[in-house]
């Protein structure tokens, strides 16, 4: 199954000669993470709009019904797999210094990107190696130091995971020291939903 990943890596020529060791990250074993509480639609963000006028294949979809991924532990190591070879293939660059914009989502494609870039390109390889599009969901949060940020979320029959471009384990939601703020509906990746008590929005994520 994986050999499919392995397969869209190279053909965007991301994927060196050797470099798909494992490290010993595993997805933290609480019996359960717990599910994140979202609130009423809010604000797309820019940055996913400016990706979908420039991916509509991607994004012009239907509402979709939710679907959580079974948490295996087969599943497991191929989440474990993916952020670990994205965390050490992609190197970090800042939108100012690859495309001089403050924001601009896109797959790193040539292996350089900031934290937006490694989340589509994770969520990318998990769709193709069979995970429901409806459980990987493109989350905005604010950082230790209040700044934008973003990750993946992964919504498992065993709670809420979050993949990180700064940290390569697998971490419950609960277990991030992030103010989570927006992200995509399950139903409707177009649609965004706020998470918790409303607060102001970054205006850019760039870690």
């Amino acid at each position: 199954m994986f050999s499919r990943v392995i397969k869209i890596a190279a053909a965007a020529g991301l994927l060196a000669a050797g470099v798909f060791a494992l490290q010993s990250t595993t997805v933290a074993a609480d019996t359960h993470a717990g599910y994140i509480a979202v609130g009423n639609r809010t604000l797309v963000p820019y940055g996913w709009v400016d990706f979908c006028n420039r991916y509509r294949g991607e994004c012009d979809t239907t509402p979709m019904q939710a679907q959580d991924v079974r948490l295996t532990p087969v599943t497991e190591k191929i989440i474990r797999r993916i952020n670990t070879w994205a965390n050490s293939n992609i190197k970090p660059k800042s939108d100012q210094e690859q495309w001089g914009q403050i924001d601009r989502w896109d797959y790193p494609t040539n292996g350089k990107g900031d934290c937006e870039d490694y989340v589509l390109l994770k969520r990318r390889l998990l769709i193709q190696e069979g995970f429901p599009r409806q459980a990987l969901l493109v989350t905005v949060v604010k950082d230790e130091r209040g700044d934008g940020h973003a990750v993946l979320t992964i919504k498992t029959d065993k709670g809420e995971y979050v993949l990180d471009n700064l940290h390569d384990r697998v971490l419950p939601w609960t277990k991030v020291p992030y103010r989570f703020v927006k992200r995509q509906s399950q139903t409707e990746q177009n649609v965004w939903v706020e998470i918790g008590e409303p607060t102001a929005a970054p205006l850019t994520v760039s870690r």
